[in-house]
């Protein structure tokens, strides 16, 4: 092995995850002006995590150079200064921020040089464009042809045009900062496109009349699909609704109330909060449907055996309108029905839907073509959207070539000009179109919540949706076709337009790694069919794009064959799909390891979600640990990354995709050595000790000290080329795991030795009875083996001993806030944490300060706030969930805590010999 020790990088010593993952989670809510509204696509990274994993996977940790920081105390001081640059890099509002990104870049080529960033499983574009954002040479690849689309509208045509002024007629600035000519322009060019379209089709969407006559414009037609009552004696359309529910908005409540006469169904929208509710909400459910007419239950089986042969039908039951003071709804009318009834398009996608798929259920409902998602109104609304974008094209060429630009070379040929200024807009125009048709669909839904569009794709599946909303392209309002446009017009506002970046479709299989250091976030096993829900927008954009990006349309629909994911309907089944996946990701990171730079470590995305919930392993996690390190590489960090605010009850007791692992991870040298299981476990064992206590006080939340944990542990593992077991064989990864997570209860257990007699008891009777009574006398024994007794726990405010039975005092029944540990002549590490973990949650930080201030002067804190962590491990182990969130709330604020504290005036009762008798 080599002699030159490698120089680690922040990402292998340590990162600010705390206030990282706080930033992921807070880019949900900002929405406007993100990358991300560009145009969907499925399980796309934060920027806030992508940004800051580059940074620290190319900036070397102040260790690394001991002839500038020689100290561990300078190492220190550099590193928190570095961590303060990471948190200000992390936060949206800061994007602008030349100088921090003058430094960021800067401390980036001091470690690294000029590097270029690939992502060679692109998908929505967060890694390449946060590469680009920090300066780096970005490339980024994909075999699906939609993420090249969005990852070329990302990194390559806002560069390719950074400071070209609008050439639309109204534009009046002639000098511009990055893209923003750009996106005036998309503005602009936008309009034009509705306008046509309106003046082409408008006649299909007409106002409605409200109660007082007044024409409103209609923002969406909420229809239920029918079914034939399968009784024989009333054989009449029956409606399948999931929800009669328009509003549940507290004083602007609205229902659709089905009236039967004569046999017949009408609908009215009544206005009050006396609406349906429990089964009567709808009329159908997972189980089945029921018949409005004669409550004659329908089989699921039947309606789709009548979807099949084309007889579910339509019906109009309730229409939104743009009010003066919010939403208008307005019972249907013959008028605003047979205004839908139009023939369907010539010209529309013929593309068949696939048989099956991962994420499709509509297909056992009778639909085979993409072009049946939609109704024919939409199809003939967005066919004319789709057409007018060449129209609209050929005049914004016009335009660039009156303001005094080149004719040039197409778009896709690399040119610079007029035309390539075109081709560039109308990709932006197509992606906007292709926005409309996730909310133009007949699979869209009203939210009767927030009074909204629900879009096709609000999950990362194509659902069957009994009641849809049509939406109103031509409203002002949800779901309009000028929202889809400002959407993307804000996008393109944000990028960093420099340096110039490359997006090419390839198989991550077969591309070349020469010279790149690769930062991915591959497929995620069987979580997401990406190619086969791509499709649904695919087949709209290669429409609108053959001409303008032929290279990269070429395909009908996109590549299935070789996409990276275990999909069982492609491969045989599970076990094929599983062998297809090892295999196909096993070959692509030792083709990545054959020419990986040695000097830089790799990092990889991966959701930890895929779950087998008979046997509780992970099979995608397995697949990836064991698929990477049979490649040759050595696993050097794992990093707990979120996207979610933490502590809600779901994700601390839920197998969530919103919490991910970033794995940092280095070639393996070839002559690393072998060992046996004995010598391994005695090097995890003597690493992870030190690296679990490095972990508690480096910020990161209880929640994820477990995934954290297994950076250490499998780095230990990843090191050799083999572990020997006892019969010989080599250590399978599963196990190398299944010991990590023991060795990790025995570090952490280790810490018993430290902690009072009472807390000792407290931690071992919680660990076998939780909060739990158990008989006085099991109670007896354990604390004579602690050094204790049961009055001594009771007198110590921490336990309850009555008529034979005995419990430990909850958090909830300590939450005392005028407890003062100063005043208190019997205090444990166990009163304290528990007490401070009981405030918190019942009264707040201002509360638990004062409390900690005084139990820092007779405990010390950090043994307090490691028993949190421990007792996050012991209250997860038996699915105490309040338990869990309450320790893990403690741990999380606690530097906020110490903050807090630390202004607290503290005023040591006096003892007798202190008193001042002058």
């Amino acid at each position: 092995m080599t002699d030159t020790p490698r120089r680690k990088k922040l990402i292998e010593t340590g990162i600010p995850l705390k206030k990282i993952n706080e930033e992921s989670a807070r880019e949900k809510s900002l929405r406007h002006g993100l990358p991300s509204t560009l145009h969907l696509y499925w399980a796309r990274r934060p920027l806030a995590t992508t940004r800051s994993i580059l940074f620290a996977q190319l900036v070397d940790d102040p260790a690394s150079h001991p002839e500038k920081f020689p100290t561990v105390e300078e190492q220190d001081e550099e590193r928190s200064r570095l961590h303060r640059l990471m948190e200000r890099l992390a936060r949206w509002e800061n994007i602008n921020d030349a100088e921090l990104y003058r430094e960021a870049n800067r401390l980036i080529e001091e470690s690294s040089g000029k590097v270029a960033v690939l992502d060679p499983f692109a998908g929505g574009g967060s890694i390449p464009l946060e590469a680009q954002r920090l300066g780096l040479e970005s490339h980024a690849s994909d075999l699906n042809p939609l993420p090249v689309i969005l990852n070329k509208a990302l990194i390559d045509f806002p560069a390719r045009f950074c400071g070209q002024a609008s050439v639309n007629p109204e534009a009046k600035i002639s000098s511009v900062n990055r893209a923003e000519g750009m996106a005036d322009d998309i503005r602009y060019y936008g309009k034009m496109l509705r306008d046509k379209a309106f003046d082409k089709v408008g006649h299909l969407y007409p106002k409605v009349k409200d109660e007082n006559g007044e024409e409103r414009t209609v923002i969406a037609w909420i229809w239920a699909r029918t079914v034939t009552n399968p009784n024989p004696a009333n054989p009449v359309q029956v409606p399948l609704v999931r929800s009669w529910w328009l509003s549940k908005k507290k004083g602007h409540e609205a229902w659709i109330k089905p009236v039967i006469e004569d046999g017949t169904i009408r609908y009215e929208v009544q206005h009050n909060a006396d609406g349906p509710t429990g089964d009567a909400e709808g009329t159908v459910s997972a189980k089945g449907a029921i018949s409005i007419i004669d409550e004659t239950p329908i089989d699921l089986k039947y309606i789709r055996n009548e979807g099949k042969h084309g007889r579910l039908g339509n019906v109009l039951i309730a229409v939104v309108a743009e009010g003066d003071r919010g939403r208008l709804y307005i019972s249907p009318d013959s008028q605003q029905s047979d205004a839908a009834d139009v023939p369907k398009p010539d010209d529309i996608p013929f593309e068949l839907l696939p048989d099956k798929a991962l994420g499709f259920r509509v297909q056992a409902y009778g639909f085979k073509m993409w072009s049946d998602l939609f109704t024919n109104r939409q199809l003939t609304v967005l066919t004319t959207l789709a057409d007018t974008v060449s129209d609209v094209r050929g005049q914004v060429l016009k335009d660039a070539l009156a303001k005094g630009l080149p004719q040039g070379e197409p778009l896709d040929a690399g040119g610079t000009g007029a035309q390539a200024y075109a081709d560039a807009v109308s990709v932006y125009l197509a992606l906007a179109v292709s926005r409309q048709t996730d909310r133009c669909s007949s699979i869209a839904s009203w939210q009767n919540i927030g009074e909204k569009i629900r879009n096709v794709f609000a999950r990362q599946a194509i659902s069957m949706t009994w009641d849809y909303a049509e939406a109103n392209p031509f409203s002002s309002k949800s779901g309009n076709f000028l929202g889809q446009v400002n959407w993307v017009m804000e996008a393109i506002q944000n990028v960093p337009s420099r340096p110039q970046g490359e997006a090419h479709q390839a198989d991550a299989a077969a591309r070349d790694y020469v010279n790149v250091v690769v930062s991915t976030d591959p497929p995620y096993y069987d979580n997401i069919g990406y190619s086969d829900l791509s499709d649904y927008f695919y087949v709209w954009l290669r429409r609108m794009l053959r001409k303008v990006l032929p290279s990269t349309v070429l395909t009908a629909l996109t590549p299935k064959t070789q996409e990276l994911v275990a999909n069982p309907y492609r491969h045989n089944g599970r076990d094929g799909a599983a062998e297809f996946f090892v295999d196909g990701f096993n070959h692509v990171f030792a083709h990545i390891r054959e020419t990986a730079n040695t000097e830089m470590p790799m990092t990889v995305y991966y959701a930890y979600k895929q779950q087998d919930e008979k046997s509780g392993t992970s099979t995608g996690w397995y697949a990836l640990l064991d698929g990477l390190i049979k490649a040759g590489w050595e696993i050097t960090a794992t990093l707990p990354v979120h996207s979610e605010r933490q502590g809600r009850t779901r994700q601390i007791n839920s197998n969530a995709l919103a919490s991910s692992i970033v794995l940092a991870c280095r070639p393996r040298p070839e002559d690393a050595p072998s060992v046996t299981m004995r010598i391994f476990n005695s090097v995890l064992r003597s690493e992870l000790t030190e690296e679990l206590r490095t972990l508690m006080t480096s910020g990161i939340d209880p929640v994820d000290l477990s995934q954290a944990a297994i950076g250490p542990g499998i780095s230990v593992y990843s090191r050799y080329s083999r572990i020997r077991e006892a019969d010989g064989s080599d250590m399978p990864v599963q196990k190398a795991l299944e010991i990590i997570n023991r060795t990790v209860d025995e570090v952490m257990g280790d810490a018993d030795s430290d902690y009072d007699p009472d807390t000792r008891f407290a931690v071992k009777w919680y660990q076998s009875y939780g909060w739990n009574q158990e008989n006085t006398g099991m109670a007896d024994q354990l604390a004579r083996s602690c050094g204790t007794s049961p009055d001594t726990l009771v007198r110590g405010g921490m336990f309850e001993a009555a008529g034979g039975k005995s419990r430990l005092l909850t958090p909830a029944e300590m939450a005392d806030e005028y407890w003062h540990p100063l005043q208190d002549d019997h205090v444990s590490l166990w009163e304290a944490c528990i007490r401070m973990a009981g405030i918190l949650d019942a009264k707040g930080v201002d509360k638990v300060a004062p409390v900690m201030a005084e139990a820092g002067e007779l405990l010390p804190l950090d043994y307090i706030r490691a028993l949190g962590f421990r007792m996050y491990h012991e209250a997860e182990k038996r699915k105490d969930t309040e338990g869990a969130i309450r320790f893990n709330n403690l741990v999380s604020m606690w530097d906020d805590l110490s903050v807090k504290a630390s202004t607290e005036n503290v005023a040591r009762p006096a003892v007798q010999g202190e008193l001042d008798v002058a």
